[in-house]
C-alpha cells in the first residue's frame, strides 16, 4: 500500500452544502435567514460578547493586584541537574545551553526538589535554603550572583 492509493471508508466522508445555487439548495439567503447582523459576509463577534449586556468578566468584581513588572525568575529543581552527570559546574550560560532554561533574563533560582549525589558548583542568582543545605551536605560549593 502505497500514500497515494489511501482513500476515506466508504461513507465516511460528506461533500459540504453548495448554498446559493438555486432555489432546490438553501438559494437566496443561504440559509443566513433575512438582514441584521449575521447574515452580512464577514460577520464576527468578539469572545464573550453578549449582545450589549454587560459580559461576564465586567459584571464579576476584581480582586487583588497583579504586577504586570513583577520578575519572576526561571526555576530549577535539583534532580534535574543530577540527569547531567557529566557536567560539575552550572551557571547562567551552561543552563540554557543544556536547555534546562530557555532565557536567564529574570535570574534562575535553584529549588531543593529531588536529591544531588555528586559535588557540584552552581552560580545562580537565587536559591532556596534546602537546596544549599543538599549542595554544601554532597560538597559542593554555591555562587549567588547578584
Amino acid at each position: 500500500m502505497e500514500l497515494n492509493e489511501l482513500r476515506p471508508p466508504v461513507g465516511s466522508t460528506k461533500d459540504r452544502k453548495r448554498v446559493g445555487r438555486g432555489q432546490g439548495c438553501h438559494g437566496k439567503t443561504s440559509g443566513r435567514g433575512h438582514k441584521g447582523q449575521r447574515s452580512r459576509a464577514g460577520f464576527s463577534i468578539k469572545t464573550g460578547f453578549e449582545g450589549g449586556q454587560m459580559p461576564l468578566n465586567r459584571r464579576v468584581p476584581k480582586r487583588g493586584f497583579v504586577n504586570i513588572f513583577a520578575r519572576k525568575p526561571a526555576a530549577v529543581n535539583l534532580l534535574t541537574l543530577e540527569k547531567f552527570s557529566k557536567v560539575s559546574e552550572f551557571t547562567p550560560e551552561v543552563f540554557i545551553e543544556l536547555g534546562i532554561v530557555k532565557k536567564s533574563n529574570n535570574g534562575i533560582k535553584l529549588l531543593g526538589k529531588g536529591e544531588i549525589s555528586r559535588a557540584i558548583t552552581v552560580k545562580v542568582h537565587k536559591i532556596s535554603k534546602s537546596a544549599q543545605e543538599k549542595i554544601e551536605k554532597a560538597g559542593g560549593k554555591i555562587e549567588v550572583i547578584s
